[in-house]
């Protein structure tokens, strides 16, 4: 976080920004303590105050992507959603779908009270490894809680496309692979273990049927925030992929992602002793869903699949120059080991 920022260095129109919201009718007054939290090519955070109150505003990145405005749009919509459900999220206060605004369309929100395990873990999180397992409880029973919540009550309806969606996936992805054949000095599949065998596992294993509730999408620690004086998940963020599918997908995401004996830790979280094992976290997110897990294998497989497939586009890139070799290289590796999961997933199922 920066200190307060001068306006040359803020990438928003402040006196636009004012002029919306006391046009809404939120409370007037000058916007003060402005820190810009993030920007550039990621999406922009900023957070300010006015009339006594605090916001964060998000919008895209100012050079926008393709779909840049109905990804804001999207998250905008999830987060005003989830307002008043037992999800811990960040509290959507008003959005705007005119670009002319701002240059994009962008949303308000209240500032989560917590911290980003990835970015270190404060003294009291630190110190204990009770802390750190109630920590793993509580990221799991938010999931839970956003799996069961009633989409089509909370207003999404038409909010993702849930017919055939488990159906979808192995296809999708192994497309996504495929693709990377445009890279004339990519390694191709060669490097990697065995993947006909993971998609044909995919195939012949995929669940039946599912309830269809909200997904995050990429709900792994380090697109959560955690209270600074509890354990407790303060909320999810980075709502992005957000969808209408089967919950179960944001279960394997933790499957692919949690630390085990040949995992490292996501966003390197230390201390990790006392964080639950997976299986404890599996069992937990049963106790606390009416989902049933007895396929559960099969959503560990296919976010290990989806993950790997997603990072080696990097790789890649970087064979043929487009991106830095290092990097490549490093989730080349990972996506090595997401796969050896996934085979080790299938081998004990």
């Amino acid at each position: 976080m920066s200190n307060q920022s001068s306006e040359e260095t803020i990438p928003v129109d402040l006196r636009a920004l004012a002029a919306w919201m006391d046009d809404i009718g939120l409370d007037r007054g000058p916007l003060g303590n402005v820190q810009l939290l993030a920007g550039g090519t990621q999406n922009v955070l900023l957070r300010f105050d006015r009339g006594g109150q605090a916001f964060v505003l998000r919008r895209p990145p100012l050079h926008l992507r393709k779909n840049s405005n109905d990804t804001m749009k999207r998250e905008a919509r999830v987060l005003e959603a989830l307002t008043g459900s037992g999800v811990p999220h960040p509290q959507f206060i008003a959005g705007c779908e005119d670009e002319d605004v701002l240059g994009a369309c962008f949303y308000l929100m209240a500032p989560v009270d917590g911290f980003n395990p990835a970015n270190g873990l404060p003294q009291l999180h630190a110190s204990d490894p009770a802390i750190r397992e109630r920590m793993g409880y509580s990221y799991i029973e938010g999931m839970a809680a956003l799996g069961a919540v009633d989409y089509n009550a909370a207003g999404l309806e038409g909010f993702g496309k849930p017919d055939g969606f488990l159906e979808r996936q192995s296809t999708r992805w192994m497309k996504q692979l495929e693709s990377y054949a445009a890279f004339d000095e990519w390694t191709g599949f060669r490097e990697l273990p065995d993947v006909e065998r993971i998609v044909s596992w995919l195939e012949d294993n995929l669940p039946q049927e599912f309830a269809p509730g909200i997904i995050h999408g990429d709900c792994h620690l380090a697109n959560t925030m955690f209270a600074h004086d509890s354990a407790e998940l303060a909320a999810f963020v980075d709502w992005e992929l957000a969808t209408i599918g089967d919950p179960l997908i944001d279960l394997g995401w933790v499957m692919a992602t949690w630390a085990d004996d040949h995992t490292p830790v996501v966003g390197d979280i230390k201390p990790w002793d006392g964080f639950p094992s997976l299986d404890e976290l599996v069992a937990h997110y049963g106790k606390h869903s009416a989902r049933g897990l007895d396929a559960v294998a099969w959503y560990g497989v296919l976010a290990c699949f989806k993950l790997g497939a997603i990072l080696e586009g990097t790789h890649a890139r970087a064979s043929a120059g487009k991106a830095p070799k290092e990097t490549g290289n490093r989730l080349h590796a990972m996506t090595i080991s997401l796969f050896e999961r996934a085979h080790r997933l299938i081998a004990e199922n």
